[in-house]
C-alpha cells in the first residue's frame, strides 16, 4: 500500500464503478460512515479514509503548516483520489468536511462528479461559553473565501431540508440520509428548497 493510503487508512470496499468517497467531520473518523456505506457498496466504490490526527492514521504526519487551513486537507483528498486514480467521484462529507468537499471541487473540478454535503454548518466560532471552533479572525477567512458563493456555482447542486435533527444525521437518521442521499444521485430531490 502507498504512503499516502497507509497515512489515510484507507479502506476501499463495494462493487461498483463509480467511486464514492466518505469524508468524516472533525473529530471523528471513517467509522462514522457505518450505518451509510452499506447501502451503496452494491453500485459504487465506496472510500472510507481518516485525515491525519484522526481514527487509525498516521498521527506522525500532522504537519500544523499544512493543517493550519482546510486547504491542506482538501489537498489529502485529492491526493487519496490521484494516488486511486479516481475520477467522476461522488464526494460525501459531513461537517467542516463538506467545505473541505468545496475546496476539493474548486481545485480539480474535473475529478469530482458531485458533492453530497451532510451537516455542513455546525457551530465553527469560539465565542465566551463555547471553546471548540475556530477564532473570529479564522473564520472571517473562510467567508472571505467564499464571497463568490461556491455552492450556488456548482451545477447540478440541490439544497434538501431533512426533518432529522442534529448535527450528525448519518448517525441519528441512516434511512432518510440515505433516501436523500439516493435522490440526489438519481436526479430527483424530495423535499427540495431554494438554498438562500
Amino acid at each position: 500500500m502507498s504512503a499516502v493510503l497507509t497515512r489515510h487508512n484507507v479502506k476501499v470496499v463495494g462493487h461498483g464503478e463509480q467511486p464514492m468517497i466518505f469524508a468524516h467531520g472533525f473529530g471523528c473518523d471513517q467509522n462514522m460512515w457505518r450505518f451509510i456505506t452499506p447501502a451503496f457498496q452494491d453500485r459504487y466504490k465506496v472510500i472510507l479514509f481518516d485525515y491525519v490526527g484522526h481514527g487509525q492514521s498516521d498521527a506522525a504526519a500532522f504537519d500544523q503548516a499544512r493543517y493550519g487551513s482546510l486547504q491542506g486537507y482538501a489537498d489529502d483528498v485529492l491526493a487519496i483520489c490521484r494516488e486511486l486514480n479516481l475520477k467522476d467521484v461522488i464526494f460525501v462529507g459531513h461537517s467542516v468536511s463538506a467545505m473541505i468537499g468545496v475546496l476539493a471541487a474548486i481545485q480539480e473540478a474535473e475529478r469530482l462528479d458531485r458533492l453530497v454535503l451532510i451537516g455542513p454548518s455546525p457551530r465553527y466560532m469560539d465565542d465566551d461559553d463555547y471553546v471548540g471552533g475556530f477564532k473570529q479572525e479564522d473564520i472571517a477567512g473562510l467567508l472571505d473565501s467564499l464571497d463568490s458563493n461556491h455552492l450556488e456555482n456548482l451545477p447540478g447542486s440541490e439544497f434538501v431540508l431533512m426533518t432529522a435533527t442534529g448535527h450528525c444525521p448519518n448517525l441519528s437518521a441512516p434511512e432518510e440520509t440515505i433516501a436523500a442521499m439516493e435522490a440526489f444521485l438519481r436526479g430527483s430531490v424530495p423535499n427540495k428548497a431554494a438554498a438562500e
